[in-house]
């Protein structure tokens, strides 16, 4: 089994408004079954949407997509390529973001995170990015025109990982990560792609 890695949580993040997509920046969060408490994406299942075209959109399906993450390194990446100073994670309404995995996107589902505070979450691999945030981030510089579609192309491959919850317990900031590759992983390789920020 690889060393693992580690990072830390730079932010925690609720989605309390169930009608938007922005978060609001917390000092922790308590993490449930069903993912972080009072959060809007919280839950055991979740109704099909775009994401999983195999199913009648609206299809009660397992909820796989509890928790959102980020990285202020690739965070950073998508400011630069959108020629702007900074995009905050609440924009893209993530839960977490994490400093220290530059390419966190690129983490393999099923990589575990385990948090000091007695939290576990698996990866379910990259967030695809969509219009939304692009929305949102316009509507913090509405003089700038064509920034919600410049996001998706922006954000490709930046935009993060989708998690569920395998351990509840609480997740702070401050926190330290580590990312652990389970046994028998076929990503013999991921350390140096992870931590590559060139």
């Amino acid at each position: 089994m690889d060393t693992p890695l580690s990072a830390r949580v730079a932010g925690v993040y609720l989605g309390l408004d169930p009608h938007s997509p922005v978060t609001t920046r917390a000092d922790e969060a308590r993490v449930t079954w069903e993912g972080f408490a009072g959060d809007r994406h919280a839950g055991l299942t979740r109704p099909s949407d775009g994401r999983t075209p195999h199913y009648p959109r609206g299809t009660e399906i397992r909820n796989s997509r509890q928790v959102s993450i980020v990285s202020a390194e690739e965070l950073a990446e998508i400011a630069a390529a959108m020629g702007l100073e900074s995009i905050l994670p609440e924009w893209l309404g993530a839960n977490l973001l994490l400093t220290g995995v530059p390419r966190l996107t690129r983490l393999p589902a099923g990589v575990r995170l385990f948090f000091s505070g007695g939290a576990v979450l698996v990866s379910e691999g990259e967030n695809l990015p969509c219009i939304a945030p692009g929305r949102v981030i316009h509507a913090h510089h509405p003089h700038i025109p064509g920034l919600a579609p410049l996001f998706v192309r922006a954000a490709w491959g930046r935009r993060g990982i989708v998690a569920w919850v395998e351990k509840p317990g609480l997740i702070r900031v401050g926190d330290d990560v580590r990312l652990l590759q389970p046994p028998g992983g076929e990503h013999d390789s991921w350390h140096p792609i992870l931590r590559d920020s060139t």
